[in-house]
């Protein structure tokens, strides 16, 4: 296994589990491709943050693929954190790491869809419903 830092200067995130050169020898289903990156994302997210969210959503339009995880499972200083006030906080955070850990999540979406990402946003919700979403560009 390695880190994944094809972008020079930006911080690694959880190690990448394939190849990032792999291809697939035969197209997959649009299905396939969802199922796919709807458990790689939340890999990453639990590898990250220790835990995961309850539901994973994955739309694949044209040039965008959406990740919305719901149901998002928190730590016990997000928590704590969110019961004193500061939610703002914990999701300013979460925002912030998941845009630190990109290279990790675009590996991701490249090797499911066979396609370069040009641009990735990343947005926590931190109240109810909580939920994270992921968008990501593709070329």
């Amino acid at each position: 296994m390695f880190a994944i830092s094809d972008r020079p200067g930006e911080p690694t995130g959880p190690e990448d589990p394939q190849n990032p050169s792999e291809r697939r020898q035969t197209p997959p289903s649009l299905e396939e491709i969802r199922d796919e990156i709807s458990r790689e994302i939340l890999r990453i997210h639990q590898e990250s943050y220790g835990n995961g969210a309850g539901r994973v959503h994955t739309l694949i339009e044209e040039d965008y693929v959406i990740v919305v995880l719901d149901d998002l499972e928190l730590m016990q200083n997000e928590k704590f954190l969110i019961e004193n006030g500061k939610t703002e906080t914990v999701a300013q955070v979460r925002t912030q790491y998941q845009h630190a850990i990109r290279t990790t999540f675009t590996a991701a979406i490249e090797r499911s869809t066979g396609r370069n990402v040009v641009g990735f946003a990343s947005s926590a919700n931190m109240d109810e419903p909580r939920f994270v979403a992921e968008i990501f560009r593709l070329d």
